[in-house]
């Protein structure tokens, strides 16, 4: 009889694992492009719980020079900045494009660039990282100095003047290294303004004459400038009201306990207003809001009016709203194990933000359960948590019971042995975790005990699809990608767009859907 540890017929059906993860236990290695694509949607290069920022930025950058793929780099730097909503990532791939002698990198950044770049912050990303050296040289180079230059020919003063927040690299270091050629004489005022050279007051755009004429006497009429331009004035609690009643969404949501410091908030008006604000759902749309966001600002309002936390719930409701039903029978496996407590968006020192993977896993179960009530949530860290969760409850409330149950190892596997074991069926299976699994593959010889368990599954669920989304960055997977499993990577809400297509018959990879942007 032939040996049954060689024959195995599940052993057979399962694809050997060939690579180890941060956890030091099997997985299966992503292909250059699919690792490129998980850092980059996922990479804030800030450092996560398995690696520091500098390594994550060296691997980063070691799967560009693997790639090798000019038009995939440009293409990728497109769809992380207007899909993924990406800062620092879709500025890397900019850089390494510019940093190409090649004719065909050089079209591909023409094309991408005012894509990417689509604001100062993004400017001022993409020539710092030029000029740290880390792309091989520090001055900005013949075609990226023309396509800054460029930039500052598209806007007008006055959305130059309203971008030119923040330093290291300051907009006024980005106009002496880029030499911009002032192309009205309000450009030329507005040069000579920030670099603190002589200027003509009276050829300065309005809003920057009123802005001087406020700094001077704040309790006049409030400019219309951005917020940073006003918080470290002294200004009246009236002025703090203007600025809350008249602020932008995103604004107002984050400078909710500043308002509070200044009085604004006791004035029941404003608070009925601001609530009106933040549940606004045109508002909400235009300020690409991700559900994490909104989540991070309602962890943070202990001590504010009992209407903005429900505002904020509201906002979340209609932020998600988008979210499809994923078929009948659905099952999302959000996990909770310890190194899912990490910040999602890595270690950042003072400005660590509060919310955690952990956080955003039991976002994504919480969404989902809002349009597929009948779903099943089973959070998993060592073995499958016992959870209540009633799908009429806001997704705020589901997502903080999830977030409680932090810690412990990871056993990927856990929650498909609990389907397989029930015998139950199976349309969907949505996987949100860090993939470092490690309890049930670290003796194995064979593949993930996850990827044998849904081939066991399959034989009685032949239409059943598993998406795995990752949310930080790496380069395994505990599932094999193949035309029923998907791995994806992100924490924007676009990602369920993806999920859709893929669960209703598209064939498509993670890397086919970014290979569909036009550059």
């Amino acid at each position: 009889m032939a040996n049954k540890s060689i024959f195995h017929s599940n052993r057979r059906t399962t694809p050997q694992a060939d690579t180890i993860n941060e956890a030091g236990s099997v997985a299966y290695r992503l292909d250059d492009k699919s690792a490129l694509a998980q850092y980059v949607l996922t990479g804030v290069l800030n450092g996560t719980f398995y690696t520091s920022a500098k390594t994550e930025f060296n691997t980063l950058l070691s799967l560009i020079k693997h790639v090798n793929d000019p038009k995939f780099v440009a293409q990728l730097a497109v769809y992380a900045r207007t899909q993924g909503f990406m800062k620092d990532t879709p500025a890397v791939l900019l850089a390494w494009l510019s940093s190409k002698d090649s004719a065909l990198a050089k079209e591909y950044l023409r094309s991408a660039f005012p894509l990417v770049i689509d604001n100062g912050k993004m400017l001022r990303n993409f020539v710092q990282i030029i000029r740290s050296g880390v792309m091989g040289r520090k001055s900005l180079g013949s075609l990226p100095k023309k396509l800054v230059q460029r930039w500052f020919r598209e806007h007008d003063a006055i959305y130059i003047f309203k971008n030119s927040i923040g330093n290291d690299p300051s907009m006024v270091d980005v106009i002496k290294l880029a030499h911009p050629k002032p192309k009205t004489d309000e450009h030329n005022a507005l040069y000579g303004y920030l670099m603190g050279k002589d200027y003509n007051l009276n050829a300065l755009p309005m809003v920057i004459q009123e802005y001087e004429a406020f700094k001077k006497d704040t309790t006049g009429l409030v400019p219309n400038v951005p917020f940073q331009f006003l918080s470290s004035l002294d200004m009246p609690e009236k002025v703090w009201k203007d600025i809350a009643l008249n602020g932008g969404w995103h604004m107002v949501r984050m400078n909710l306990n500043t308002f509070l410091r200044h009085g604004v908030l006791y004035d029941s008006k404003v608070v009925d207003s601001i609530c009106d604000k933040l549940r606004n759902p045109e508002l909400i749309k235009k300020s690409k809001v991700f559900p994490y966001q909104i989540f991070t600002t309602f962890q943070n309002i202990n001590a504010l009016p009992v209407e903005i936390g429900l505002a904020l719930q509201d906002a979340m409701d209609i932020a998600i709203q988008n979210v499809p039903a994923f078929g009948k029978n659905v099952y999302v496996l959000p996990d909770t194990s310890g190194s899912m407590t990490q910040p999602v968006t890595g270690h950042r020192g003072t400005a660590t933000t509060a919310t955690r993977c952990i956080d955003v896993a039991g976002l994504v179960a919480s969404a989902v359960l809002r349009t597929t009530p009948t779903a099943k949530v089973l959070p998993f860290a060592t073995k499958v948590h016992n959870v209540d969760l009633n799908p009429r409850d806001s997704v705020m409330t589901n997502a903080k019971k999830l977030a409680r149950l932090g810690g412990g190892g990871t056993n990927c596997s856990a929650p498909l042995e609990k389907i397989l074991m029930n015998g139950w069926d199976v349309d969907t299976v949505i996987y949100v975790s860090d993939n470092e699994s490690w309890m049930d593959n670290r003796w194995s010889r064979y593949g993930t005990s996850s990827m044998e368990i849904w081939n066991k599954i399959k034989r009685n669920n032949k239409q059943a699809k598993c998406v795995c989304i990752d949310v930080v960055p790496n380069r395994t997977a505990q599932m094999k990608e193949r035309e029923d499993i998907l791995n994806i990577g992100g924490f924007s809400d676009s990602i369920f767009n993806v999920i859709d297509g893929f669960v209703n018959g598209s064939k498509d990879t993670f890397v086919n859907e970014i290979e569909k942007v036009e550059v």
